[in-house]
């Protein structure tokens, strides 16, 4: 399948890479990519929460951030739709309840340990339940308490 298709990946990628004979082995980059993804956007919804709750003015945290080591591709990209208050979604929370949910069900298979993962599952849920499933991704900031959120130039926000 994958020689038959080789001539054509590149139209649908900028990268395309084999991942070996086996069936199914891209699904399961796939899955750990997403892993990675939803722990990142998680872990930059939770230190944006906690600088905004310790006072921090929130543009200059992001760029003391993003200037750091503790900067990540989500960080960067995911926290201007918090500055913005624009939750207009891109990637939609509900996505990584799926997402992470399929990472956390592949590694129960072999019995492999997901501690970040679970938690950053349950951010995730706990966001969708409280009515953010369909904002984008970036709204699992708005289950911290005790803290206030920049708002659109529309009076949205938190």
């Amino acid at each position: 399948a994958y020689a038959r298709a080789e001539t054509v990946l590149p139209a649908v990628a900028g990268k395309v890479y084999r991942l070996g004979a086996k069936v199914g082995v891209g699904t399961r980059v796939k899955i750990v990519n997403q892993h990675l993804a939803g722990i990142h956007i998680a872990a930059a919804a939770e230190a944006m929460a906690l600088g905004l709750r310790e006072g921090a003015d929130p543009a200059t945290l992001f760029e003391v951030i993003t200037n750091s080591a503790g900067n990540s591709w989500m960080f960067e990209n995911r926290v201007p739709h918090i500055l913005a208050g624009d939750y207009t979604p891109l990637s939609a929370v509900d996505i990584f309840v799926k997402d992470l949910g399929l990472a956390l069900d592949t590694a129960r298979r072999t019995k492999f340990p997901l501690p970040l993962a679970a938690t950053a599952h349950q951010m995730f849920l706990n966001a969708s339940a409280a009515g953010h499933g369909r904002e984008d991704d970036s709204a699992v900031i708005k289950i911290f308490p005790g803290i206030t959120l920049p708002s659109s130039d529309k009076g949205e926000g938190a």
